[in-house]
């Protein structure tokens, strides 16, 4: 079992940048792909970034790609989605889920233990 800590989140204004954090329990994490969502008011939740399980290999969403980096530190069992110029669409609350696979997915199905979720607010 896997239980996932997110924080981090807040409110900042558009162009500014957060750093969010997920800290992943147990000892397998390390043999993990990790994945970042997000969910908006009155959206379907959608793929944000995945990581491999040795931070190799990542991926982004289109509407990241440039401003979002993902990463990891298997030595702490943590996560991180760094967001830089951040805009007001980039608000939504952010999930880190873990996968049981190596590498990561841009599917949420195919994840099997998410955290409780995080809220980003940008304001114009």
């Amino acid at each position: 079992q896997v239980q996932l800590v997110e924080s981090g989140g807040g409110l900042v204004q558009a162009g500014g940048s957060v750093r969010l954090s997920c800290t992943a329990s147990g000892r397998t994490f390390r043999r993990s792909a990790m994945g970042w969502f997000r969910q908006a008011p009155g959206k379907e939740r959608e793929f944000v970034a995945h990581i491999n399980w040795s931070g190799g290999s990542t991926s982004y969403a289109d509407s990241v790609k440039g401003r979002f980096t993902i990463s990891r530190d298997n030595a702490k069992n943590t996560v991180y989605l760094q967001m830089n110029s951040l805009k007001p669409e980039d608000t939504a609350v952010y999930y880190c889920a873990a996968r049981n696979n190596l590498d990561g997915s841009i599917w949420g199905t195919n994840y099997a233990y998410w955290g409780q979720g995080t809220q980003v607010t940008v304001s114009s």
